[in-house]
């Protein structure tokens, strides 16, 4: 009987402050139900037991009685389904979020964000599996880490997605009908979710953290309609009319092209969080100032990207001007540095924008980008070269452009243990199956080591060149190369501003 799960369940939701005392018989009833049990001993003895190990035993007790299978995805529907028992519903969240944001915008942000933990939703004992550290470069500390929180599909899982192509509900994990919903094979479980509505440029808009928070307080600010991606004057004022209520965060938006952006397209949406990256920090090497707009602060920062960073106190002026470069870059061709803004009326010009804003000043980097491809680069001109893909061949979106490296799970196992064995023990790289394509790689960055490779420097050897690959992956995605050339060319652009 998964009895003593069940109270201890109860007791974690009491005592984190997601259900009230009063509730305790309510909440244990509607666990009763969910565990397909109709009898319980409150007199059980309980454990302080982690919410991992209380979850992971109710679990085991519904696979050993067939109410769920085997797999991961149906444990996560199901223990989702089990938080949400403990949970007030959205509009007592609501509620208490605007009450804390009449004080202080961070008390509000604080709050959900620990909330958005307790409840499951964030499940911070998959984010702790995940690898991080920092690589210093020449444009500062890049944050490095290899995702290990996102479960990979089950065989179910995947079989599901494909019979079930014309499921339309909801119409992606972004839309606002995610919100308590149950899910399925090949949607996740939302029961858990909770969304704090906001009102965005006039219009209804969405605000939730990441589930795999990449960062501190990985936040996603998403449109209430289903409607696709645009970078336009309005998503300028858009990411400005969120900083303006939560000043300490920055929120930035994908580009709004294949390859140079994210991974949804199809719903206009933003990410943001309390979190410095190293391009927060990159200075100005070269100012420039823009007829009719002197009053804002206008320059090329030192960044692997090509980025031009705005500053001033009139945020309407920061987005006339970014407007300005947006619709020049647009239309700009420059055939020396093999920037083409369309091929066969395809468009290839667009920008990635972040905005910030520090104290009484609007900051606004806008990153250029071009996906114009090759036969040589079928996969994108500006973007990780082939010679990276053993580490990196996604797509470099906002969180990568910001200088952050988030790296598939297969790396920590092929690169920090299988490839950390053979470097150890003086393997032929090249002549094993699973290794092979870092060979390469290794003989590149072996002679930097001329003391060998050993149990004790091996991992640290080896988070140091992986973060010099994503340096590489980040000037493969500049449309400015850092060369005299490609700073001559940077300069020709600002200069027909």
């Amino acid at each position: 009987m998964p009895d003593r799960y069940i109270k201890e369940l109860v007791n974690y939701g009491i005592s984190s402050g997601l259900t009230p005392e009063c509730e305790r018989i309510y909440t244990t009833n509607l666990l009763l139900r969910e565990m397909h049990v109709d009898s319980y001993d409150d007199s059980v003895e309980t454990f302080d037991d982690d919410l991992e190990t209380i979850l992971g035993g109710l679990l085991d007790d519904a696979r050993s009685r067939g109410i769920i299978g085997e797999g991961t995805t149906e444990g996560d529907l199901f223990d989702t389904a089990l938080m949400n028992t403990l949970i007030p519903r959205p509009s007592e969240v609501t509620r208490i979020f605007w009450d804390k944001y009449s004080r202080s915008a961070l008390d509000a942000t604080d709050w959900f964000y620990d909330f958005s933990r307790k409840t499951n939703y964030i499940r911070t004992y998959r984010v702790a599996r995940d690898m991080k550290w920092k690589t210093s470069t020449p444009y500062g500390d890049l944050d490095i880490t290899i995702n290990l929180s996102k479960p990979e599909k089950d065989p179910k899982a995947i079989a599901a997605a494909r019979n079930n192509k014309n499921a339309s509900y909801p119409k992606c994990q972004l839309c606002m009908e995610n919100e308590g919903y149950a899910g399925r094979l090949d949607h996740p479980a939302r029961e858990n979710h909770r969304i704090i509505p906001l009102t965005i440029n006039g219009s209804k808009w969405g605000f939730q953290y990441s589930p795999y928070v990449y960062f501190n307080e990985h936040c996603i600010v998403f449109n209430g309609q289903h409607t696709p991606m645009k970078i336009d004057r309005a998503a300028f004022e858009k990411l400005f009319d969120f900083i303006s209520q939560f000043p300490h965060y920055f929120l930035g938006s994908n580009a709004d092209l294949p390859i140079v952006g994210g991974s949804i397209l199809t719903h206009d949406h933003f990410q943001g969080g309390h979190y410095t990256f190293a391009m927060e920090k990159a200075e100005f090497t070269d100012m420039f100032t823009v007829n009719g707009y002197e009053d804002v602060t206008s320059g090329i920062i030192k960044w692997p990207l090509s980025v031009i960073r705005l500053q001033g106190r009139d945020r309407k002026r920061v987005i006339d001007l970014a407007d300005h470069i947006l619709k020049s870059w647009r239309g700009y061709t420059d055939e020396s540095a093999f920037i083409f803004a369309k091929t066969d009326g395809e468009p290839h010009n667009t920008i990635t924008p972040i905005a910030r804003k520090h104290g009484d000043i609007y900051e606004l980097d806008l990153a250029l980008r071009n996906n114009i491809t090759t036969e040589e680069h079928p996969l994108g001109v500006f973007h990780p070269h082939e010679k990276l893909h053993h580490i990196k061949k996604e797509n470099i979106g906002l969180i990568e452009v910001m200088g952050l490296a988030v790296l598939p799970s297969r790396l920590q196992k092929e690169i920090f243990v299988e490839l950390a064995d053979a470097l150890v023990d003086h393997k032929d790289i090249s002549s094993i199956e699973d290794l092979k394509k870092h060979a390469d790689w290794v003989r590149e960055f072996a002679p930097k080591y001329p003391q060998g490779f050993t149990r004790e420097n091996i991992d640290g050897i080896l988070k140091e060149e992986i973060g010099q690959v994503f340096r590489e992956v980040l000037e493969d995605a500049g449309v400015f190369k850092l060369t005299k050339e490609g700073h001559e060319a940077f300069l020709r652009f600002v200069n027909i501003l």
